[in-house]
């Protein structure tokens, strides 16, 4: 596991251009005795006994545009790509729990292993559920794990309900005067108006939703055509939404067009509101969470059953809309590159949890599974 964790790292592929990490990935499971369906993404099958139940485990992988700062010895080959936020270990504990199902063979039905691209825009889970993925390969459940840099190595997470955020993407256009920098009268500065939009919207979380929802509203970027002396005419402002719930999320669009009307109005500009959204909120069904929690037990002491929900996203959230399922997170511990950020260019996956999340991978397959008595 070690082996492939460090190759994919070095090899890195952002999302739906994975092709050298699909074909390794696809390789591995052949050579481990799985049936093996490459497409969208890399599907791996693993049938034993005469059972008729069916569960799918995913690990992602897609790298990010991230150039890396580290120094260990299997650091990105890949100038500006990097594996920043664990997928590489994701795949190697997926590839590993194979291997060991498919060596021991103590369990009674079938296992489909999903090796998805893209997750980090929410499009790859989307793009192989329409190619059918759950069609051909009928599952009852569905299952994953994530890393969790600053958590103890090794501890388990999970939680029944809302486990992580929705992301929904904003672009606020305001079409203003340009004009003179000496003369701000003459026309209507589109930094000002931003400036009023961008104080307003921290209202919605502040003011018009309860403290328990959970939202998060940023403005991101703040694009104008001014220059030197050159008092904008247009500015754009572009943000990130999360929110837990359906219903907050269309609370926070109307708010959201609401307060730019109202402001519109009061400068006598035009501005218009794309709001779409990236990722739905990632939801665990009950008795998926239940099994977790009893496979986690065969692997480690370390176990929080109702964790506090997170509030990145993940595109899992439609596998598991589309078949119940359970989101977890893994522990990679809280010391040097293994308790960075996600997303940081000095982070680093743990191999030290590599044989937890496999052994974790197999008893869960053995749990759902079970062989039955003769």
């Amino acid at each position: 596991m070690v082996g492939y964790r460090h190759l994919f790292h070095q090899r890195p592929e952002l999302g739906f251009e994975e092709h050298e990490t699909a074909a390794k990935v696809a390789e591995a499971l052949r050579s481990f005795g799985l049936e093996v369906h490459e497409g969208v993404g890399v599907v791996g099958v693993l049938r034993n006994g005469k059972g008729n139940r069916a569960i799918a485990l995913r690990a992602d992988m897609d790298a990010l545009p991230i150039h890396e700062a580290s120094t260990h010895n299997h650091v990105s080959e890949k100038p500006g790509k990097m594996h920043a936020c664990g997928h590489d270990g994701h795949m190697a504990m997926l590839l590993g729990a194979a291997k060991r199902l498919a060596d021991n063979r103590d369990f009674d039905g079938t296992v489909v292993f999903l090796f998805q691209p893209n997750e980090e825009h929410g499009l790859g889970a989307k793009a192989m559920l329409e190619d059918g993925v759950f069609n051909r390969f009928p599952v009852e459940e569905v299952y994953a794990i994530h890393n969790l840099p600053g958590a103890p190595m090794g501890e388990i997470s999970t939680r029944v309900g809302i486990i992580c955020s929705s992301e929904s993407l904003f672009e606020i256009e305001i079409e203003g005067q340009g004009g003179h920098a000496s003369m701000p009268q003459v026309g209507v500065d589109a930094i000002l108006v931003g400036a009023d939009v961008v104080q307003a919207l921290q209202s919605i979380v502040a003011r018009k939703l309860p403290p328990s929802a959970g939202a998060v509203v940023s403005v991101t970027e703040f694009i104008t055509d001014g220059q030197r002396n050159v008092l904008p005419g247009r500015a754009k402002l572009k943000g990130d939404v999360r929110t837990r719930d359906p219903e907050t999320r269309a609370a926070v669009e109307r708010f959201m067009r609401q307060i730019t009307e109202g402001i519109a109005a009061a400068h006598g500009v035009r501005i218009t509101v794309n709001f779409r959204t990236e990722f739905i909120e990632t939801i665990n069904a009950e008795e998926p969470v239940n099994a977790v929690l009893r496979a986690a037990a065969e692997v480690t002491d370390e176990i929080i059953p109702d964790r506090i929900p997170m509030s990145f996203s993940e595109d899992f959230a439609h596998f598991s809309n589309a078949v119940p399922g359970c989101f977890l997170l893994l522990g990679n511990g809280q010391d040097g590159a293994h308790g960075r950020p996600l997303h940081s260019s000095d982070y680093d996956f743990n191999d030290d949890v590599l044989l937890t999340g496999a052994g974790f991978w197999a008893a869960l397959a053995k749990q759902r599974l079970p062989l039955k008595d003769t």
